[in-house]
């Protein structure tokens, strides 16, 4: 038996990279997964990779509106959710005095409105003792030149887990902030060849590897899912290959 039989979860920004890798993850553990995705050919591809348990939805987290859509879908096909993973966000390197004002209300909006509302907006279909998994970043408790606005937003999302987790503890739902150290996803090869191609080293790395596996991460928000958390809420749990203790 599957940790998630009979389960249904929701994962937002699940068309490649660490959303992806959760989705499938959960879906091998036995759960009827929604994924969303803004580019309905990226996400009909990751819904044919994750299965026949799998339901793709074309999302926005940044729009509201978008997000009433999707939760509509999700009542009429299955009335509820267990599993709530807000993985939708992006982040890009730019240093502090050229960040303009559409990157700071673009990245925010996403990574905090879009984790804000897409839980809020889940609660009528969340069931008593569901879980909710909010993926941060381990930026969210460093500090890196250039990743000031996006820093900003994970620990927000860490902090918004803690809150979260007081408010609807009397429903015994779980929420958690889990924190991806440097990953092994599409994203970060297409940055490691940017900073080649400007002649640049590639330094992030972490103690046990180069970068985290993207299903190494996924097998943290599993854990979280699962009933084997059924006493973990309102803290961070970190997949980083050891990047905030060196």
């Amino acid at each position: 038996m599957g940790q998630l039989d009979d389960k249904t979860a929701l994962v937002t920004g699940a068309s490649s990279g660490i959303g992806l890798a959760i989705a499938q993850r959960l879906a091998e553990e036995g759960a009827q997964v929604y994924l969303t995705g803004r580019r309905k050919d990226v996400l009909d591809d990751a819904v044919e990779r994750v299965g026949a348990s799998a339901t793709g939805v074309v999302a926005d987290a940044a729009d509201t509106a978008s997000l009433d859509a999707l939760f509509q879908v999700i009542s009429e096909r299955s009335g509820r959710l267990d599993v709530v993973v807000a993985n939708a966000g992006f982040g890009r390197n730019t240093a502090f005095a050229e960040v303009d004002e559409e990157e700071f209300d673009s990245t925010f909006a996403t990574n905090v409105k879009g984790t804000f509302f897409t839980v809020q907006k889940s609660l009528p279909l969340l069931v008593d003792g569901a879980s909710v998994v909010l993926v941060s970043s381990v930026a969210g408790v460093t500090g890196s030149p250039g990743m000031s606005v996006y820093a900003a937003t994970k620990a927000a999302g860490r902090n918004l887990a803690r809150s979260l987790a007081a408010e609807l503890a009397p429903r015994r739902i779980r929420v958690n902030a889990l924190l991806p150290g440097p990953t092994d996803t599409p994203g970060m090869t297409r940055s490691q060849e940017e900073v080649r191609a400007a002649g640049l080293p590639w330094t992030i790395r972490t103690p046990l590897a180069d970068l985290v596996p993207a299903v190494a991460v996924a097998d943290a928000a599993l854990f979280l899912a699962s009933d084997r958390s059924t006493y973990i809420t309102g803290t961070d749990l970190t997949a980083d290959g050891g990047s905030l203790a060196a």
